[in-house]
């Protein structure tokens, strides 16, 4: 297949680029870069050192003899464009990760709020006015989040997108009906994946497109196998208290001798997915597309569940770190169930890797490795959901600073 990878040079979208390319197919990745202005707006930098995208492509081709094509293209703005390439190109599918995806960055003031909705829903839309405009039949694969069902707790499984009611008629007879999952978000980037969700619905009820939404959890590990081909393939890693996700964050706080970060009372349940779980699905997802005039497929792309004070010992024993429990920043519940519905993918094949697997140890040694280029000021999570929270993030339960407690 030809296939269009939007956000190719992100966190899990270039690793799906070596994925796919690796799989024999013709892989362009589309980006502005985007999320390598972040880095240096926010003063920090991947854990591990990424070179630019022309040089990742040149090594994928020197190591495989396999090409990957890179257009820079803002698909928030550059709607024409983008046209105009998908004219020329016709891909078979899209796969779109071109979203600002982290919900502490969105939520750090009003113009990062702003800024996520202009650029999430604008590319969003883009790439479906785009694809109904120009009458490529692509399958378009998006990268969505556990996120859309929110975090509380409702005492039954959460189903895979859909959920099965019956609605009382005037007549008295039941209707049966399978409606979209109520959506609960949880920060505005959360919200923007929510609707994603409509969008998606309407263009494909409105114009027939073909679409699959991966739910995911959260993505932990760095390596895989492509990535591990050559030092200059390796994916970036996230460390810092916008990007970073929670185990992660953990595992390089174990490293560099930081205390595990851990807001609130720990009691959150978290969905996650190892990276090498996330392209698989990717690929099991391109590999089952829907039929033009079906709903939207929706699949909940996780593998495990777990409490983040769980995660947090279990990363302790493995490595000896102290655990600091802060006052959470997020407006959340204190505690939650999760209990998730993930069928669809294991019924395709998907053989989960799971934290038991080992893989932990791996995290942590590229931790080790790179962790001179560590900022330590920027570990702790400094966005707050409410004013009010702000002044207290940075301090202990006893009122010291996370800085003297390091």
């Amino acid at each position: 297949m030809k296939i269009a990878i939007l956000g190719g040079d992100g966190f899990v979208g270039w690793p799906t680029a070596l994925h796919l390319s690796d799989a024999g197919h013709e892989i362009h990745i589309i980006d502005n870069l985007s999320r390598r202005w972040i880095d240096t707006e926010l003063g920090v930098q991947s854990l591990t050192p990424m070179d630019s995208i022309q040089e990742r492509t040149r090594i994928w081709h020197a190591e495989t003899g396999r090409r990957i094509h890179f257009h820079l293209i803002d698909l928030a703005r550059d709607y024409q464009i983008f046209k105009s390439w998908l004219v020329q190109n016709k891909p078979d599918a899209i796969v779109h990760f071109a979203e600002q995806r982290a919900a502490p960055y969105s939520m750090k003031s009003d113009r990062h709020k702003n800024y996520t909705v202009n650029n999430n829903v604008n590319a969003t839309h883009n790439v479906l006015n785009a694809i109904v405009e120009t009458g490529i039949d692509a399958h378009l694969v998006h990268l969505g989040t556990m996120g859309v069902y929110g975090y509380s707790t409702v005492g039954a499984a959460i189903p895979e997108g859909y959920l099965p009611v019956g609605i009382d008629t005037m007549s008295g007879e039941t209707v049966k009906q399978d409606i979209l999952y109520p959506a609960n978000p949880g920060s505005i980037y959360h919200m923007t994946k929510c609707l994603d969700q409509l969008l998606f619905q309407f263009y494909a009820k409105n114009d027939g497109l073909r679409i699959t939404d991966l739910h995911q959890g959260i993505v932990w590990g760095t390596h895989t196998p492509q990535t591990e081909r050559h030092p200059q393939l390796i994916n970036r890693f996230d460390y810092d208290g916008d990007y970073g996700t929670v185990l992660n964050r953990f595992l390089i706080q174990a490293a560099i001798g930081y205390p595990l970060t851990v807001h609130g009372t720990g009691g959150q349940t978290r969905a996650f997915i190892h990276i090498r779980d996330s392209v698989r699905c990717i690929e099991l997802a391109l590999k089952n597309p829907p039929a033009r005039g079906d709903k939207v497929e929706i699949f909940n792309q996780m593998t495990e569940t777990h409490r983040v004070k769980d995660l947090a010992e279990l990363v302790a024993k493995l490595t000896g770190a102290q655990v600091a429990y802060l006052p959470n920043p997020r407006k959340e519940a204190p505690e939650n169930d999760l209990v998730v519905n993930n069928e669809k993918f294991l019924g395709l094949g998907l053989d989960p890797t799971r934290l038991e697997d080992g893989l932990l140890a791996e995290v942590v040694d590229v931790a080790k490795k790179f962790s001179y280029r560590v900022d330590r000021s920027r570990v702790p999570a400094t966005s707050a959901w409410t004013k009010e929270i702000a002044p207290r993030i940075n301090r202990d339960p006893e009122g010291k600073s996370l800085k003297s407690v390091s």
